[in-house]
């Protein structure tokens, strides 16, 4: 049966939903040309493809659920997933989300390896995610072969010495071509955050995290570090996340000065939106350090509520209290606009046997790569309608036989969200995660079949760019790595 898009009436309309048919319930409820923005990509590899670690972050703690996260540039899912960022007005990143542990994406499942990347809707990739050693606090890689040894087309197994390959060679080669693409690891995620939680309160395990994460930067070609620990439980955390952030912005100030390098090494951090988890944080004092925020502003609803509802509305609904714009409108209290990224999600969550939004709802769908999150590229899935609330600005694919609601952001929503963030003076746009788009090169080793085949529709990452108004691409990224352990990187992959 194919999909059929039949918009929600908005709240003047008149217009019906199918006969004898269940409507499902309708919530009904917000220039600078100048300004930066970025567009984020954030990934992460599980076993190995192309970027990151899949791992998902959300507002509240859902159990062991997957994780997935995506970033806008400042200025803009499985074992490891790019995350993208773009920035609002004429600039934008692409972020890449984390999806849950035990999924398959990347380079790996999705088939989906650096040589996909829309690099010119895009100006940050992060890449997840590193892990943390509780014991020591050091810093440590999560996928070797992916990040490190892979070869892609291209790269000799002739080499002499100790050289660069996987994914990192094949980003720093993007970097190289183009400029305005700059690169991050990534550290913690879902999965991996429990770790942080004995080392921010230890001067001395922060001491070697700092110490080894700059060590992987100067290493693997990177452009900055991103940090995303979720979350702090109690004050002492995270006062010890404001002094590992001091520390870390002090190192790499001191790496730049070590290597006579006229260029910041970007510090930024994945930030909740939900309120039991930035009420702890002492927003003022992180930010001095921080080049931008990477807000995780989906994952509103999920497997773990008691009803259906929206992961990522933008302005609030009757059946939740949780929306972006009101996440941030706390931020601003503390941090000037231009700084903070939203993040979207490049997924969908399923709820089974429910009417719609604020209804009950029993079990989750089969998911793409995991039970309950459905790729974007795989919306709205055939026999759906395509249904939104135009006041709380949020979408969702329904099957009225499966009574099966998707909460997703579609090319309006997204569209809406580029517009509001030009409006507000935002920094940009984030993603969780990039192989979860549309459009781009045909996967043609892909696994077929429910939720993974591709439905029609445009990129939302390029959706979003263009409500934005553009990308900012003036700002140079960095080549010169003459302290890595690798050879070829040392030699700028000559």
């Amino acid at each position: 049966m194919a999909s059929s898009y039949e918009p929600l009436p908005s709240n003047d309309s008149e217009q019906e939903l199918p006969a004898q048919q269940p409507q499902p319930k309708r919530n009904i409820r917000e220039s600078r040309t100048k300004n930066k923005l970025l567009f984020i990509i954030l990934g992460f590899l599980v076993t190995a493809f192309i970027f990151y670690k899949i791992g998902q972050r959300s507002v509240s703690s859902p159990p062991s659920a997957s994780e997935s996260l995506a970033q806008a540039d400042p200025g803009a899912k499985e074992s490891e997933n790019l995350n993208a960022e773009n920035g609002t007005n004429t600039n934008t990143n692409t972020t890449v989300e984390e999806t849950m542990p035990g999924k398959y994406s990347g380079i790996y499942g999705r088939k989906f390896p650096p040589s996909s990347i829309p690099v010119n809707d895009l100006t940050h990739i992060l890449y997840a995610f590193a892990n943390i050693n509780p014991s020591t606090g050091e810093v440590t890689l999560s996928d070797l072969w992916a990040d490190q040894d892979i070869h892609y087309p291209g790269d000799s197994w002739n080499d002499v010495g100790t050289n660069l390959y996987g994914n990192f060679k094949a980003i720093y080669l993007l970097k190289k071509a183009n400029r305005h693409l700059k690169l991050l690891v990534s550290i913690g995620g879902w999965t991996y955050s429990p770790s942080f939680h004995p080392v921010v309160v230890n001067p001395s395990l922060r001491a070697k995290f700092v110490e080894s994460a700059i060590r992987l930067l100067e290493d693997y070609g990177l452009d900055g570090l991103d940090v995303d620990y979720e979350y702090p439980q109690n004050d002492a955390q995270a006062r010890g996340y404001v002094d590992l952030l001091r520390e870390l912005r002090e190192g790499l100030d001191r790496h730049a000065a070590q290597k006579r390098a006229e260029y910041r090494f970007l510090l930024t951090i994945a930030a909740p939106c939900g309120p039991d988890n930035y009420n702890k944080l002492h927003i003022k004092e992180m930010d001095q350090y921080l080049d931008f925020w990477n807000m995780m502003a989906y994952d509103f609803a999920g497997s773990w509520d008691q009803v259906a509802n929206h992961q990522a509305n933008l302005h609030p609904a009757p059946s939740t209290p949780l929306s972006v714009s009101q996440c941030i409108s706390h931020y601003t209290r503390f941090v000037v606009p231009q700084k903070l990224i939203i993040g979207m999600p490049l997924y969908g969550r399923s709820f089974l046997q429910t009417q719609g939004p604020g209804t009950p709802f029993s079990g989750i769908g089969q998911g793409s790569w995991e039970a309950g999150v459905y790729d974007y590229r795989a919306l709205p899935l055939p026999g759906s309608h395509l249904m939104q609330d135009d006041n709380a600005k949020a979408s969702w694919g329904y099957d009225y036989e499966k009574k099966e609601m998707i909460s997703y952001d579609s090319e309006d929503v997204g569209r809406w969200k580029g517009e509001w963030i030009r409006k507000m003076g935002l920094g940009g746009s984030m993603f969780w995660e990039l192989s979860g788009d549309k459009e781009g090169p045909e996967r043609q080793e892909m696994e077929k079949g429910h939720g993974k085949d591709p439905q029609p529709g445009r990129s939302l990452v390029r959706v979003v760019k263009e409500g934005m108004g553009g990308l900012e691409m003036g700002q140079h990224n960095w080549l010169k790595y003459e302290g890595s352990k690798f050879d070829n990187l040392r030699n700028g992959m000559q």
